[in-house]
């Protein structure tokens, strides 16, 4: 999974997308102790799985997608994470 083939970033986030051969998507989240505390980290899970949360249906069925927390995403709002992931899951072509 974590193949240089199957990863695309920007300033915030990190992706990788796999194939998992279901109709569902399965999400994982990874924010590190370099971004900051748990209360930090735990904040930017939140706010990026709202974005994945409210922004499903545009994604492609079928996939596994891994998502890294920057630290230069600490203190963003919702909407700078939201485009964010959207900028990324374009970069990977999993957007309907």
């Amino acid at each position: 999974m974590y193949d240089a083939n199957h990863s695309r970033a920007n300033r915030y986030l990190v992706m990788y997308v796999a194939e998992n051969g279901t109709e569902k998507n399965r999400i994982g989240i990874v924010a590190s102790k370099k971004i900051g505390n748990s209360v930090v980290r735990h904040r930017v899970r939140r706010l990026i799985r709202e974005s994945l949360r409210l922004n499903g249906a545009r994604f492609n069925n079928g996939l596994d997608l891994i998502v890294i927390a920057r630290r230069t995403c600490v203190g963003k709002t919702q909407a700078e994470i939201t485009e964010a992931v959207l900028h990324v899951a374009g970069l990977h072509g999993i957007t309907r």
